[in-house]
C-alpha cells in the first residue's frame, strides 16, 4: 500500500486479498480472521467506521 499524502491518494495492490476502510483521511487494512475464516464486521457511528470485530466460523466436512 502506497500513500501519497499531499494528493490525497493511495495505491493497494490489487493481487493482495485485503479489506480496507478510510477514516479522517487515512486509510486503514482492516486485520483477517485469525483462521481465515469467517466475518470481519464493521460499527459505523456518525459516519464513520468506529470498531470491528470477528465472527468465526468453521467448515463441517
Amino acid at each position: 500500500m502506497d500513500v501519497n499524502i499531499e494528493r490525497m491518494t493511495a495505491n493497494i495492490d490489487l493481487m493482495e486479498n485485503a479489506v480496507y476502510a478510510v477514516r479522517d483521511g487515512k486509510l486503514l487494512r482492516v486485520p483477517t480472521p485469525p483462521d481465515g475464516f469467517g466475518k470481519q464486521i464493521i460499527e459505523w457511528e456518525h459516519g464513520k467506521p468506529l470498531k470491528g470485530k470477528y465472527e468465526s466460523s468453521f467448515k463441517i466436512k
